[in-house]
């Protein structure tokens, strides 16, 4: 099982909560799990998920090995200002919507 990476940025005191009952905070944020199986972690993403609306300004991004993903690392990514990462020529790159005003 793949280490599982975590970084939680101006989340509120529930979602940090809840990781720390499921990986260690090695710092302020930052959650780690040596052991994690993908259906933990897919459970684990999922209760973050559907408490999106209260990251406010927040950001959270986990990370894990995954030999068929660029750099052999898979990316999830929620957050304000939402953006998405897409692989471009074996490369993530960071993409979000411009505002038209």
């Amino acid at each position: 099982m793949p280490m599982t990476v975590l970084m939680a940025r101006d989340a509120p005191p529930r979602v940090r909560g809840f990781l720390a009952s499921c990986m260690l905070e090695i710092g302020p944020g930052l959650y780690v799990s040596p052991e994690m199986s993908a259906g933990v972690r897919d459970r684990v993403w999922a209760v973050i998920e559907g408490w999106t609306h209260d990251l406010g300004q927040g950001a959270v991004v986990m990370a894990w090995p995954d030999r068929s993903a660029p750099f052999g690392l898979s990316l999830r990514t929620l957050g304000v200002p939402p953006y998405d990462l897409v692989e471009v020529d074996g490369m993530y790159l960071a993409k979000r919507e411009i505002p038209n005003d």
